[in-house]
């Protein structure tokens, strides 16, 4: 297959055109070239998806069997993207995610939940931040004439990643020492490789499948515990978590999945968090590889590239407790507790 895919050099991007290239697809990316390097074997196109001229300019370069789009996310320049391709490809793939449900996190969702209400052409200043990943599946709908398939994932870890919530665990399980674990370690948490990812879309567009997927873990497959364990063991850091409860937390006013990132409290706004089943991508052939898997690549791969060069971030928001405040909290704790 001809596959183009927007991006292509970082995280799920990069996931799809190094399992595309693997399999022996001719893949073009399109990108800015500001983001890292691109897969070798990949055929690379330079532009700003938000330049009319550098999107009329790549749909010169056509034909293709599929557009991959991982790196969409507001609703008027996935469409203009889905506009330029019309005609120019078979199939477009959009990665979306959990956040196009209205239901999700509140709720567990399935491929037939409501989604926000964002029309294909909203702006940033008109809908919530969640409802824009709604539109943008919109806009792909609208505008491409051709067929589409989106697939909507849970939470994406792996090597390459770009959001940190992986990464700061793993950094601060390498710090070493005591280290402050969000509410219970029996928690279920439901996480899938950017890799599987990938391998699902492909198998899909291989397929000539079209409709939309949620795509994730295995429900109930692992924990928080393991999750964070998993951390301490690859780091060889002897690091150890000290787990607080939610309630606690709260009360010390610690940020919910930012300031200890993938901490969903226990709490009814959050109760689908790690809820949803993917029985019908499931049906179709997702594969997952395991956790610890993903857990020894992505600390690989982060050894390898070395520190971050800023704070990761959701938006504008830091994510990481910061240290000082961490080791408040863990004296206050054990104060509460009387255990050390």
């Amino acid at each position: 297959m001809r596959i183009l895919i927007l991006g292509g050099s970082v995280f799920l991007g990069r996931a799809f055109a190094e399992e595309a290239t693997l399999r022996g697809h001719a893949v073009t990316v399109f990108n800015r070239g500001r983001s890292g390097p691109d897969v070798p074997g990949a055929e690379a196109l330079r532009g700003d998806r938000e330049n009319p001229a550098d999107l009329e300019r790549l749909a010169a370069a056509g034909p293709w069997d599929a557009v991959v789009d991982t790196c969409g996310f507001q609703p008027r320049p996935v469409g203009d993207s889905a506009r330029a391709l019309s005609g120019r490809a078979d199939t477009y793939l959009f990665v979306s995610s959990f956040h196009a449900h209205s239901d999700w996190p509140a709720a567990p969702v399935d491929e037939s939940a409501p989604r926000h209400v964002c029309g294909p052409d909203a702006t940033p200043d008109e809908v919530p931040g969640n409802a824009l990943k709604a539109g943008c599946e919109r806009a792909v709908e609208k505008y491409f004439t051709g067929s589409t398939l989106i697939l909507n994932p849970g939470l994406i870890v792996g090597p390459w990643e770009n959001t940190g919530r992986l990464l700061w665990w793993l950094e601060r399980a390498a710090r070493g020492g005591e280290f402050l674990a969000p509410g219970r370690p029996e928690q279920p948490v439901q996480l899938i490789d950017a890799r599987d990812v990938a391998a699902f879309g492909l198998d899909l567009l291989e397929q000539r499948a079209t409709g939309r997927y949620l795509v994730t873990g295995p429900k109930d497959d692992a924990t928080f515990g393991e999750l964070l364990g998993r951390c301490a063991e690859v780091t060889g850091s002897g690091a150890e978590p000290v787990w607080a409860d939610d309630a606690f937390l709260l009360e010390q006013g610690v940020g919910p999945w930012t300031e200890l990132p993938l901490w969903a409290p226990d709490e009814p706004a959050m109760a689908g968090t790690w809820a949803v089943v993917p029985a019908k991508a499931e049906a179709a052939g997702l594969r997952r590889r395991p956790l610890a898997e993903t857990v020894a690549d992505t600390w690989r791969w982060l050894s390898e590239r070395g520190p971050a060069t800023g704070p990761y971030k959701q938006g504008e928001t830091v994510l990481g407790i910061a240290p000082d405040k961490e080791q408040e909290v863990l004296l206050a704790w054990h104060a509460r507790t009387g255990v050390r």
